[in-house]
């Protein structure tokens, strides 16, 4: 006959098993999906936005100039050109900034691997 086993023993053994499974076939480090993945798509969704508001808020600011005064779409056409030259200008420092933060980030890993950790 065999001996009856506890469930506290089965749950010990389970667990132990495991982590020797888990020993075994030398398991990556978990890495976190939404970080590295979707970072890259809210970037660049950051960068359109930053682009069409400031052409919109140009179009804006000319029609509503325009309709005021009662002018030619000069300030219209005017207005949406520094609109779009003030949304590449966002951008841009946009750009300048996540350079400089992934250069920062790869420092810091180079830094980890020469140390040995």
């Amino acid at each position: 006959m065999t001996d009856p086993v506890s469930p506290r023993d089965d749950a010990a053994r389970l667990k132990a098993l495991e982590e020797k499974i888990a020993k075994a076939r030398g398991t990556p480090e978990a890495k976190n999906h939404s970080e590295e993945h979707y970072s890259q798509a809210q970037l660049a969704w950051r960068m359109v936005i930053e682009l069409v508001a400031g052409l919109l808020i140009g179009f804006g600011i000319g029609y509503g100039l325009d309709t005021l005064i009662g002018t030619l779409p000069i300030f219209l056409v005017l207005f949406t050109f520094l609109g779009l030259a003030a949304g590449v200008k966002t951008m841009l420092q946009s750009a300048r900034e996540i350079q400089t933060k992934q250069l920062a980030e790869a420092a810091g890993e180079a830094g980890d691997k020469t140390r040995g950790d």
